[in-house]
């Protein structure tokens, strides 16, 4: 539900959603589905029910849709992004990805790992009036790394994150450090990441702290003339950021 209502968002689409809930579904996924669509407030309608065999499958699925329309005035997208952007997140980085990690693993990191997963639309919505503001997007399957080389691309440019100011939970890290893993390409289910022009990116970043779903927003990076997504270190050291092969783990959304 909350990915079903993001996507639309970051186009700033007045959303209309349709979901296969079943009504009257008595368990308690049923009324989350239900508070969370009154909480992001698009109109819905419900669609189908479908049960599969215990053998083969566990419990119930849902299936989502929705569609938008445009605002006129609204001029957010890849082309748009020049040398010399900057790139802001709206939050700590690989929440959910770890959270998923930790339970499929019996790793027994209990208490410091939630996932991240929240409807983005409130936060999306407030970003319309300020100016500077070029492009977004959901930091979801193959994270934040999968943003910076989609924006790379689109723009012809580069990519450099700053390592030091990368907004990373503890355990995450710990997480990240134990297995060998980096919490940039760690699925993310409630975090945007921005390009903004460099004049206003100090702006848009207190704007974002100041709401509820960006109070860890932060600089990470920006866009240079040289191609390519590269991580600066400590010491100004970079690294080059490739996608990786697979994903840390099976696709989880």
């Amino acid at each position: 539900m909350c990915g079903q209502r993001r996507h639309p968002a970051l186009s700033f689409l007045r959303l209309y959603s349709r979901r296969g809930a079943g009504d009257g579904h008595p368990g308690s996924g049923g009324r989350q589905l239900a508070d969370t669509a009154r909480a992001q407030g698009s109109p819905s309608s419900p669609a189908t029910l479908k049960w599969c065999r215990a053998a083969r499958r566990d419990k119930l699925f849902i299936n989502t849709a929705g569609i938008g329309a445009i605002p006129a005035d609204i001029r957010w997208g890849t082309q748009q992004i020049s040398a010399g952007d900057v790139l802001l997140v709206s939050g700590t980085l690989g929440d959910h990805g770890a959270t998923i990690l930790n339970l499929r693993e019996q790793m027994g990191l209990d208490g410091a790992l939630s996932s991240d997963c929240a409807v983005l639309t409130p936060l999306i919505q407030t970003l319309r009036p300020l100016s500077g503001v070029k492009a977004l997007r959901d930091a979801t399957r193959g994270g934040v790394n999968a943003v910076a080389h989609e924006f790379a691309a689109a723009s012809g440019c580069g990519i450099e994150l700053q390592e030091a100011t990368l907004p990373v939970n503890d355990t995450v890290r710990g997480v990240c450090e134990l297995l060998g893993l980096d919490a940039l390409n760690f699925a993310n289910e409630g975090k945007l990441v921005l390009a903004v022009a460099r004049d206003e990116a100090e702006n848009v970043l207190a704007h974002l702290r100041s709401h509820a779903l960006g109070r860890d927003a932060a600089i990470i990076g920006e866009v240079v003339v040289r191609p390519g997504v590269r991580s600066v270190g400590l010491y100004g050291v970079k690294r080059t950021l490739d996608l990786p092969h697979a994903e840390p783990l099976p696709r989880i959304c």
